[in-house]
């Protein structure tokens, strides 16, 4: 730990000058949104927890990490360190401390220096020995904290702008500190950026769970509660969506529509945070410590009656009121292991809170941090909060993983700062969405006690979400883009195509499949294709393969996915089952998708091969099995070394084909067909061969070496979606080529 603060040096001082602010603080953040580090705390409403705007930007430190694998990234330099992530933050905060009493400033500043970003709710397993039984699908960090530079805190009581600097003494290096400060000053005067937009459906939002198994998972965690298990258990579920565009264009939306004190927006580099939270979990300042649990929501009325008995009925909701003091105990108790003896108390109890379209009850809860106690202390005693875990928190915690199929990420966990002067403020991240690789994710859900009703619960989930979902009305994505697929006779959406764990082709690939062309001349050779999908059938299955109009299916999925006049990749796959005599319980499957062809984004005409290092040799290969990963990871491996496709070889080490097709050499007048002991003919190496020997050429079947690629005039990549490319490079070495290849295609495709 020691080479951290040797590479990023101490805290010099932290400046500290009052700006004047030319537009809205939202719009001021929005300069920096594309930046990674870039952290936005914008406090909606005038609620006493909602004073000030906060802005974090331009990082000299990054702390990012899963479990015990964390990232450091200092100066250009980056560290791997395997240790708890909870130890490395109290060594970042004891390291990089600063007395903020030295400075000349408004007493009212929270925070001028620290880390700002999210703890997400798996950080759990790094304070509980607890079963893991989630999938976390999203890959992304537990924990991810950036170390701005400059740090602008907007009073909106006061109405001043503070802008913090930070200045540091590196080591052979003088201080940035007036670079730094000209860089924003740049950034804030230059003109004004123009309008981003963002893109989804408020229809399309997809969740991981079907409402029977949702209200199946209530029931049994009532069954809990009755066998004395737990009192209350958050349980929830998650919606996924396409999602196009700017993710601070959709924090504005969400901004204007419904402003709450815990507003955040995360620049994460490779995703977005963008959060609506209208609860605190700590605020610290010095030895002051306090959360403020929300327990208890109603909608907003449409008239001022319906309005005041939608408040009245959660004031005098005995469920609600049970369930709030349910949480209020369990945070009191969690204080208490970090608080001076004593000093723990309920502020207030049952406060309500108005916002535009809900109500909230919220207590305040407070305490005095014990001498000798820190803000890691707080955080360990107290993650993630008992407000979104439930009561008893590790029996909730465990069941909750229990029915939830996912991990939770940012949802349920924390976003706001820890300060290097003893300050924190950490929102609870619900109604928060994460945006990554062209999906934007978000998690609604609610507490589960004995006498909650399943049904209403799974319907609090949807107005929870609904928020989050009316941002993109007005914003659409255009059409359905749902896909869809023919499976065992009827057409269905894609994710509705259910096949049986048990079925052989799951298990072991044990199945087959075909991938056709279908274009403006229709579906391309079709006769071809389905005698070898017979043949497969009859060598694999070893009963009569079915009696199918496939050009009427090909045509039905096609309509039904929109493609008619594109063209198109029609898969066609069999599994198994898991009978050995009728009725057989074969799943038979066709999907379709816009094709484009590989060539059109590509700098070159042709492909480059890499000589895979791992030679194949099964009988498999003599049929297109599922059974493909060993090409998956081949072309995998040739994409790493920065090729398009592998060069498959023999265990003799001759030539057989490519990882996505076959190889043809043509030299002179000749077209030489590599020979392999087990190898799957190609249709379309079938189609070239017997057009090129239509126009004269020779065709013989030879083993190759790699040294005959080299030295052929043309090298012929063909399947049935590319036609016949040129493969232009081998390990490196370039290959002749000509322009026969489009003379080819111009026939085939």
């Amino acid at each position: 730990m020691d080479k951290i603060k040797a590479i990023a040096g101490n805290i010099d001082e932290i400046y500290v000058q009052e700006i004047v602010l030319k537009e809205p603080f939202i719009n001021l953040a929005g300069r920096f949104s594309s930046e990674t580090g870039t952290v936005a705390l914008i406090s909606g409403g005038d609620l006493d927890c909602a004073r000030h705007h906060i802005l974090a930007v331009r990082p000299w430190l990054i702390f990012r990490g899963r479990g015990h694998n964390l990232t450091m990234s200092i100066n250009d330099h980056i560290l791997e360190i395997k240790a708890d992530p909870f130890d490395v933050l109290r060594t970042l905060l004891n390291d990089f401390r600063y007395d903020l009493s030295e400075i000349i400033c408004e007493p009212s500043l929270p925070v001028a220096a620290g880390l700002f970003g999210y703890f997400s709710y798996d950080l759990k397993d790094n304070l509980e020995q607890l079963p893991r039984t989630t999938v976390d699908d999203l890959c992304l960090p537990h924990i991810c904290l950036f170390a701005p530079s400059i740090v602008v805190v907007h009073d909106k009581l006061t109405g001043k702008t503070s802008l913090c600097v930070v200045k540091r003494m590196l080591p052979g290096r003088k201080s940035g500190l007036d670079d730094e400060i000209e860089a924003f000053q740049r950034t804030i005067n230059s003109p004004v950026p123009g309008q981003r937009q963002y893109r989804g459906r408020a229809e399309g939002f997809k969740s991981n769970f079907d409402r029977g198994p949702y209200l199946e998972a209530i029931e049994k965690i009532k069954e809990y509660i009755l066998s004395g298990h737990v009192y209350q258990v958050n349980m929830s579920q998650r919606f996924h969506m396409d999602f196009e565009g700017d993710p601070y264009s959709l924090f504005k939306t969400l901004y204007s529509n419904n402003p709450a004190p815990f507003f955040a927006f995360i620049q994460a580099g490779d995703h977005q945070i963008v959060s609506t939270s209208p609860e605190r979990f700590i605020w610290r300042k010095g030895d002051q410590v306090e959360t403020r649990p929300i327990k208890g929501t109603r909608p907003r009325g449409k008239t001022t009656l319906e309005d005041e008995s939608l408040r009245t009925d959660l004031m005098e909701s005995k469920k609600d009121d049970a369930e709030l003091s349910m949480i209020v105990d369990l945070l009191r108790n969690d204080l208490g292991k970090v608080c001076a003896s004593g000093t723990v108390h309920v502020a207030e109890h049952k406060r309500l809170e108005a916002y535009r379209n809900v109500y909230h009850l919220v207590s305040v809860v407070e305490g005095s941090l014990d001498r000798g106690r820190d803000s890691v202390d707080i955080m360990k005693a107290t993650f993630p909060g008992g407000s979104i875990t439930g009561c008893p928190k590790i029996r909730a915690m465990e069941i909750i993983d229990e029915f939830e199929p996912n991990s939770r990420h940012i949802y349920t966990g924390s976003i706001g700062y820890i300060s290097f002067h003893d300050t924190m403020d950490l929102s609870i991240a619900i109604r928060t969405a994460t945006i990554l690789n062209g999906k934007v994710v978000f998690s609604t859900g609610g507490g589960i006690v004995i006498d909650s009703e399943p049904t209403d619960e799974f319907d609090e989930t949807l107005h929870k979400g609904r928020t989050l979902m009316e941002a993109f009305k007005g914003h659409d994505a255009g059409a359905d883009e749902t896909s869809f697929a023919w499976i065992n006779g009827s057409i269905r959406p894609i994710d509705r195509v259910v096949i049986p764990v048990t079925d052989q082709g799951v298990q072991y690939g044990y199945g087959f499949f075909e991938t056709i062309r279908v274009g403006s001349g229709g579906i391309s050779f079709l006769d071809e294709h389905m005698e070898r999908f017979n043949r497969a059938w009859k060598g694999l299955f070893f009963n009569d393969p079915p009696d199918l109009t496939w050009d009427v299916i090909i045509d039905q999925v096609i309509t039904s996915n929109g493609l008619n006049g594109k063209t198109a990749a029609i898969k066609i796959m069999a599994t198994k089952g898991d009978r050995e005599t009728p009725p057989f319980n074969n799943n038979i499957i066709v999907t379709a998708r816009h094709y484009v062809h590989r060539l059109t984004a590509m700098a070159e005409p042709g492909l480059h091969l890499a000589t895979y290092p791992e030679p194949r040799q099964t009988p498999l290969a003599d049929h297109k099995t599922l059974n493909y990963l060993y090409y998956l990871l081949a072309g995998k491996w040739a994409k790493d070394k920065g090729a398009d496709e592998a060069l498959i070889m023999n265990p003799d080490r001759t030539v057989s084909e490519t990882s996505t097709g076959n190889i043809l050499l043509i030299k002179d007048r000749t077209v030489t067909v590599p020979i392999s002991l087990h190898v799957l003919p190609g249709i379309m190496e079938g189609v070239v061969c017997r057009l090129l020997s239509k126009w004269g050429y020779e065709i013989i079947k030879r083993r190759i070496a790699t040294e005959d690629l080299l030295g052929a005039g043309l090298v012929l990549i063909t399947n049935s979606l590319i036609g016949a490319v040129p493969a232009l490079i081998l390990d490196n070495k370039r290959i002749s080529s000509s322009d026969l290849w489009q003379r080819i295609n111009q026939e085939v495709l």
